[in-house]
């Protein structure tokens, strides 16, 4: 679902692309903060099993509300956003709230001694994962460009098949509901460590005198109420947390593929040949390569570089998969800055853009008052040079046009709006030189979308058909119609009515990215005759561009994710896993939230927002080796004696301890 969740603020809504890619990085950090409700609800309420029944309702009842809510003709935009937003969270909080206790509640199937079994259904459990998402990010943009419903994207059978397939997985589920273990809710242990850590220091805080001995430790200050070998299996996940401080910053590049990067695909060329790939079936990559990476890197690349003798430590890997995410979003930003060669030039007050379409029969000097531009006559149907700069003196401007044309000299008064886009159509009408000023489009049409309008160059007016779809009135006269946003396509089954009957009309390509203006020159032949010029250039870079920072960053993953869970697992006790799981968790959500922050507060252009997160993670990717450089891996079984060893220190000159309402 969230493969098209971008695109759906893009179109649907007509967000700009900053507050789509803030809503769509809210909606993903909401996902990785409510495993921790999951969590609690499971282990001091609920039980695993009934959390993952109730929270999969919660999310099928999620998809049904925002299935409901991309109905374009239920309600107006206040009530799409209203019920997408309440679907949003109710998706957020079943998707996150199963997410601790799916897995978790498989491993309890196995009896301990059934180890070898266990480590097999992670496997597959991990692999399910993957190849779910591949079929997904593939399908899903399937479901919502290749299938059309009330006109347009569907977007309501992109949302509503998830929540079919849910229900039948959930029915599955339930069926087999007697032949699971299930375990009984144990007390939370993530409640119990936050209790401890909030005891400790507000204990400490309460005995700031000189007279009370120091302790070696400052969770030392909760022996009074827990007992140490909570404290010290507490003190083994801190270091671990500690770590996990600069980790954010890869998951808040790690999760713009599903913004940033589907939107940088949606001005791109998609045409793979036998294929047209939607921009946002990208995203499939990743998981495509995750299921190729893993193979390849536990049975190759690590075996190779262990034979080098090269110690490649779990600290060592993760920093490898930051400087890989780094430099993934340093070649979309040198993508993104050949993109930005076909825009349109961003314009700013007192500026304006135009060009010349001369239809007449011979070429035309043109000159505006004042302006030094169009040095050279503009020859008959000649291709339009790219649009000329036209400096105002205020937000608008009367111009006087003189056009000399066959020795005539003939002028004529417009007024120009500055941040506007205009051709000035030249023509012969009854046979005396004519003109008109027309605005063009601004901007490239968005979602890779090709924009057509049309000139009648007839004495008659005209009706237009495209591909059986799309019908246009044009009058006569040099008259211009609206433009019309169509699909990429070659468009050559098209219809021209006119006075003198129906006659075939062929478009050829209109490309992704592009707009055009298609003048109507004259019937002949029983043919309708074209010219058709390119008004804005089409996307001309492939979206196969993207493959290899799909590939970096997807190795990176591999080398920070999977590294980095397995790492921070060994370096806590079998208690405390669950704690660290959050962490991990939160990691995500913490990245996601400064997308946000950095979408909404600090606009700028998208390569160099590339640009400053690559700049960042390299930072950050610096600071974590530092840490990790001083940080001295343990065994937790031996730390635990160590603990147990120690003595606790004398409570003797205590004063006032919290447990105690004496005052000092």
């Amino acid at each position: 679902m969230r493969a098209v969740l971008t695109l759906y603020f893009l179109s649907f809504f007509h967000w700009d692309e900053n507050l789509s890619t803030a809503v769509y990085h809210a909606f993903s950090a909401l996902c990785y903060f409510t495993p921790v409700v999951g969590a609690i609800m499971a282990d001091s309420w609920l039980g695993k099993y009934r959390t993952i029944i109730y929270l999969s309702i919660v999310y099928v009842v999620g998809h049904l509300i925002k299935s409901v809510g991309a109905i374009p003709s239920l309600g107006n935009q206040v009530v799409h956003v209203i019920l997408s937003m309440v679907g949003l969270f109710l998706i957020a909080l079943g998707t996150g709230g199963i997410k601790p206790c799916v897995s978790a509640f498989g491993g309890d199937q196995f009896e301990e001694e059934h180890t070898s079994e266990r480590s097999k259904f992670f496997s597959i459990f991990y692999l399910s994962i993957n190849a779910g998402s591949l079929i997904s990010t593939f399908v899903t943009p399937v479901l919502r460009g290749d299938v059309k419903c009330f006109g347009e994207d569907c977007y309501a059978l992109a949302f509503g098949v998830p929540a079919a397939l849910m229900v039948l997985a959930l029915v599955v589920f339930i069926a087999g509901s007697g032949l699971y273990r299930k375990t009984p809710p144990q007390g939370n242990i993530l409640l119990e460590v936050c209790k401890c850590i909030g005891f400790a220091i507000k204990n400490r805080l309460k005995n700031r005198s000189s007279q009370i001995p120091k302790r070696d430790h400052w969770l030392d200050w909760a022996s009074e109420k827990y007992s140490k070998q909570l404290i010290g299996e507490i003190k083994m996940v801190t270091r671990v947390l500690f770590l996990f401080i600069p980790l954010p910053m890869f998951w808040a590049l790690f999760d713009q593929q599903g913004s940033r990067w589907t939107l940088q695909a949606t001005k791109m060329n998609a045409d793979f040949g036998i294929y047209v790939l939607q921009p946002d079936q990208m995203q499939f990559l990743n998981p495509l390569l995750i299921l190729v990476f893993i193979p390849i890197f536990d049975l190759g690349l690590y075996p190779l570089i262990n034979m080098c003798k090269f110690n490649f430590t779990p600290i060592r890997k993760m920093a490898t998969g930051m400087i890989l995410a780094g430099m993934a979003f340093g070649l979309a930003a040198i993508v993104e800055v050949k993109i930005n060669e076909t825009d349109m030039p961003r314009l700013v007050p007192e500026e304006s853009l135009i060009r010349v379409l001369n239809l007449a029969k011979n070429p035309v000097q043109v000159t505006i008052q004042d302006k030094d531009l169009f040095q050279q006559p503009v020859g008959a149907f000649q291709n339009p040079a790219e649009y000329s700069k036209l400096l105002l003196n205020g937000e608008q401007q009367s111009l006087r046009f003189t056009l000399r044309y066959q020795g005539l000299s003939l002028p004529f008064n417009y007024t120009v709006k500055e941040k506007l886009v205009y051709s000035l159509i030249v023509f012969e009408a009854e046979g005396n030189l004519s003109s008109h000023l027309i605005t063009d489009l601004e901007a490239k049409p968005e979602n890779g979308l090709a924009a057509v309008r049309f000139i009648n160059g007839l004495n008659q007016d005209v009706n237009l058909t495209i591909d059986s779809k799309w019908f246009i009135a044009v009058q006569r006269n040099y008259s211009a119609s609206e433009y019309s946003l169509l699909e990429r396509d070659k468009y050559n089954n098209g219809k021209c009515i006119t006075e003198m009957g129906e006659f075939p009309l062929e478009l050829g390509l209109l490309d992704f990215g592009a707009s055009y203006t298609i003048v109507i020159t004259n019937v002949s032949g029983g043919a309708v005759k074209t010219w058709k010029s390119e008004d804005i250039k089409a996307n001309n870079v492939h979206m196969a561009w993207q493959l290899p920072q799909y590939l970096l960053i997807s190795a990176g993953e591999v080398m920070f994710s999977i590294t980095g869970l397995a790492f921070s697992y060994s370096q806590s006790p079998a208690s405390m896993k669950s704690v660290l799981q959050a962490g991990w968790l939160l990691t995500v959500a913490v990245g996601n939230t400064f997308v946000l922050v950095v979408a909404q507060t600090a606009p700028m252009a998208q390569w160099a927002e590339f640009v400053l997160f690559t700049v960042l993670l390299f930072a950050v990717c610096i600071i974590f080796s530092v840490m990790g450089y001083f940080y001295v891996s343990v065994d937790p079984e031996d730390l635990e004696e160590k603990e147990e060893k120690r003595e606790t220190p004398s409570r003797g000159n205590m004063i006032s301890l919290v447990t105690q309402k004496t005052k000092l």
